[in-house]
């Protein structure tokens, strides 16, 4: 018998408070899985990648084959596994729906569905942020190589000429901060595909100079590269951050990104492997 996972938990954005009938959905799928043995046959059949007998399964997990059956059946019941007859054989299939449905619901009952708010508050009265103009861009690159010597900001380790960010970079989406008309940080975004169909997808990056981090200039850039897009019709940013740069994480959280995942060893770095925390802001009309 196959079940069909409620389309509920898909959406990128989730009422603040869960209905009764998702809360009971959610709860019925956890209880399901609160057994081991039916986490690690659930798993089983999702790295098969093909329909597994329930005989085959029975071995790889060292139960009996009776034992065996009663688990897939629970896992059936709820939606996580589809089941075929194949003459005397149950052959077994991972409901393709359960591989999104299961970490949407998770997400949806930690709160990381909901709402996020727009940006940071409490914006430092002595920062103005304006758009980059031809003369900053030796302060640009003078924060940008501060960055890279700080060795948690950037798989980059020499600063870009100005002609190559300048080409990357969104014409209208480029901001530098001041204080007291000393460039202190910068902000930008570049398209990630030249394909229309990710027109409104862009990666961003925000850098404060060294000695005036801690001031809330990240706060006023991130307000205004949030804001902006958002204005210029830009449906989702996106960004990568060391982990160990927690600052950069909190920061972009606070303006309604939301983390992702970890992509683990995704680059080498001076000789090491290092992984990223991948963000992401939907905007949210």
């Amino acid at each position: 018998m196959s079940v069909d996972l409620p389309v509920t938990v898909l959406p990128t954005t989730a009422p603040a408070q869960l209905s009764s009938v998702d809360a009971a959905t959610y709860a019925e799928w956890f209880a399901c899985l609160a057994d081991p043995t039916r986490v690690r046959l659930l798993h089983a059949v999702a790295v098969a990648g093909r329909a597994v007998p329930v005989g085959e399964l029975a071995e790889q997990v060292g139960i009996s084959q009776s034992t065996c059956s009663h688990h897939i059946r629970k896992l059936a019941d709820v939606g996580f596994v589809v089941l075929r007859k194949e003459k005397t054989a149950t052959l077994v299939t991972v409901n393709a729906a359960c591989c999104t449905g299961l970490p949407h619901a998770a997400d949806a009952v930690m709160g990381m569905l909901g709402p996020r708010p727009c940006c940071p508050e409490d914006l430092p009265a002595d920062v103005t942020v304006r758009a980059l103009e031809h003369r900053d861009w030796a302060d640009v690159r003078r924060i940008y190589a501060e960055g890279i010597a700080t060795g948690n900001a950037t798989f980059e380790t020499e600063v870009p000429d100005r002609r190559t960010l300048d080409h990357a970079w969104l014409p209208d989406q480029r901001w530098v901060a001041e204080i007291d008309g000393q460039v202190v940080g910068w902000a930008a975004a570049r398209a990630v595909s030249t394909r229309p169909v990710y027109a409104g997808v862009a990666e961003t990056s925000l850098y404060v100079g060294d000695g005036h981090r801690g001031r809330g200039v990240g706060k006023a850039l991130i307000h205004r590269q949030v804001t902006a897009a958002d204005t210029a019709g830009l449906w989702t940013l996106q960004t990568a951050i060391f982990p160990e740069n927690r600052a950069s994480v909190a920061l972009h959280q606070s303006a309604g990104f939301r983390t992702l995942g970890v992509r683990e060893r995704i680059g080498r770095h001076h000789g090491v492997w290092r992984d990223t925390v991948f963000l992401e802001r939907r905007r949210t009309d």
